[in-house]
């Protein structure tokens, strides 16, 4: 259900980021607004989802998380045109990662706020793979809550939460800031600096090296194999906030473990 839920706001975040941005542009330069856009209430809750071809309007029963996509054989109701099979997919792996985060805390007071962090991972991590974009609407109440959450000690003590939380941001910024002085160009954009300080501010300084680490390898692999098994232009941008989110989230269930296995490598006993 949650994972439906996440599919509405992948679509409509962005849209309703554009919009609000082309209407600001119209009131900064004194521009009539475009009189094609549609007066009609548009958020995460308004107008009602409806199918892409032929606007048919989604009922319940054909609204059921990954069941329905199954029962409606991946078509549309009405003019039968196919569904996107991205929509379950999203659903199935939220449901599954979330899966896994109840069964590693258990009943404890990590589980909830281990279940948000994953969701905001979720919708952060397809919205910027289709649009580049990492919503400041989900990055900064993610990063307030991190902070609330280990004021507490949830999953770390707040001294290291706020030194997490600066590191992370200082240290894309600073990678940014040095790759543009020597090339010329824009490395990154600056919603990753504020992912990284997300997960700095939930799990501490101490898992942003692993974090840094595994979310560059897993950006390198996909990068090399899509330059080289799907002819990717090199000059294309990659995203690189899909790749944070998912290092972010290995090292919130298993970061501690491979540490761990890591110091047992190096210095064996």
């Amino acid at each position: 259900m949650v994972g439906s839920f996440l599919n509405v706001v992948i679509h409509r975040l962005p849209l309703m980021m554009q919009s609000g941005w082309r209407k600001e542009c119209c009131e900064f330069l004194q521009l009539e607004t475009d009189s094609n856009e549609s007066d009609e209430k548009y958020n995460l809750v308004v107008p009602r989802s409806r199918c892409p071809h032929c606007s048919h309007a989604i009922k319940a029963w054909e609204n059921i998380p990954v069941v329905s996509y199954i029962f409606l054989r991946a078509k549309c109701a009405s003019c039968k045109k196919s569904i996107s099979w991205r929509y379950p997919a999203i659903e199935f792996l939220t449901g599954a990662l979330s899966l896994i985060v109840a069964l590693h805390f258990g009943y404890s007071i990590h589980v909830i706020p281990a279940l948000i962090l994953t969701w905001g991972l979720v919708a952060l991590s397809f919205i910027d793979f289709d649009h580049q974009l990492l919503p400041d609407d989900i990055t900064l109440p993610l990063l307030w809550l991190g902070l609330l959450c280990n004021l507490f000690s949830v999953f770390t003590d707040i001294h290291s939460s706020l030194i997490g939380a600066m590191a992370g941001y200082m240290v894309l910024w600073l990678i940014y800031i040095s790759f543009k002085i020597l090339t010329g160009k824009e490395g990154m954009g600056h919603g990753d600096f504020k992912l990284l300080a997300v997960l700095g501010a939930w799990l501490g300084w101490e898992m942003l090296p692993l974090t840094i680490i595994l979310s560059s390898l897993c950006g390198a692999a996909v990068g090399i194999s899509l330059i080289v098994f799907a002819k990717h232009d090199r000059k294309q941008a990659i995203p690189f906030g899909p790749y944070l989110a998912m290092a972010g989230w290995i090292a919130m269930i298993w970061g501690n473990e491979i540490l761990r296995a890591y110091d047992r490598w190096l210095m064996p006993q």
